[in-house]
């Protein structure tokens, strides 16, 4: 299977995350998934098969499912100018165009269930993003109701846990509640959906933009296994982290690597543990009915 780790496109480049390239269409960008896969902030040497496509796939589907909720940015699949001709085979299902906003500097995140940096923080401090839960919880425990817990969104090194009240600092009293409710929602959707199909969303992240008319739009992806937790429903089990389909196999194979300090460059993964991600993304995918 090809797998592709780069691209190399006759645009502008505009930005270069840690999975997908962007390109600069004047007033739209381009997005090309790759099979980049990252943890703990450091891109893997290794790519995933199919991963840049299961994304894409995803992504569009969750985007139709939540429209009625908040607009979003996606514009479709593009067309294949003639410059992009020699380009179609690694492009294809991977490519979107979408339109162009201002990236607000927040991720916003909603948790369901207690789990990574939240069970770390909870068992620190009984809170999470200074919002206090119940005593007891084990890992893993479904929340009362889920949260809202907002992050920073670093150009550089980790993403950062904050308050509602140190988002409102940032973004205003406004904009931080309509992100909030507009969170909130949006995980309600998914969660919903998900549950239908014998899967638990633990716990998922957005980002949002603002258009040139100041109208909130979801951006860069969503309810994807990139930017979620999601759980198989009957083998979940409060104290202790259930099987997923997402990116937890390989934090948890690299959390076995004694040598590794989590800072780059990264390990190199195993055949098998590639093997396994990828068959846990076309997993999800296939519950969805999505076609890959």
């Amino acid at each position: 299977m090809s797998i592709l780790l780069s691209t190399d496109l006759p645009f502008p480049i505009f930005r270069r995350g840690k999975v997908r390239d962007v390109y600069d269409l004047d007033s739209q960008l381009l997005i090309v998934a790759t099979d980049r896969i990252s943890a703990f902030d450091c891109v893997m040497p290794e790519g995933i098969p199919d991963k840049g496509r299961i994304l894409t796939a995803v992504a569009a589907y969750w985007f139709a499912a939540t429209e009625d909720l908040v607009p979003n940015h996606f514009r479709g699949n593009p067309g294949w100018p003639a410059v992009l001709e020699a380009h179609r085979q690694a492009l294809s299902g991977r490519a979107v165009i979408v339109e162009k906003t201002r990236p607000l500097p927040v991720e916003c995140v909603v948790r369901g269930y207690l789990a990574g940096s939240g069970w770390k923080e909870y068992q620190a401090a009984g809170a999470v993003c200074g919002i206090s839960l119940p005593a007891g919880l084990r890992l893993a425990d479904r929340l009362p109701e889920p949260i809202f817990t907002p992050a920073t969104k670093a150009e550089e090194g980790h993403d950062e846990n904050i308050s509602f009240d140190q988002m409102v600092s940032v973004v205003g009293d406004e904009l931080a509640a309509r992100l909030r409710d507009l969170s909130l929602a949006l995980y309600g959707r998914g969660s919903d959906l998900a549950a239908q199909r014998g899967i638990l969303l633990a716990d998922t992240k957005f980002e949002f933009g603002l258009s040139d008319a100041e109208d909130l739009i979801l951006i860069d992806e969503a309810l994807t296994p990139d930017s979620s937790r999601y759980w198989l429903a009957d083998s979940w089990a409060p104290g202790k982290n259930p099987p997923s389909l997402d990116k937890q196999f390989l934090r948890d194979y690299l959390e076995t690597l004694e040598t590794w300090d989590k800072q780059p460059p990264a390990p190199h993964l195993p055949p098998a543990i590639v093997a396994g991600i990828r068959a846990r993304y076309m997993d999800l995918a296939s519950r969805f009915g999505i076609t890959v």
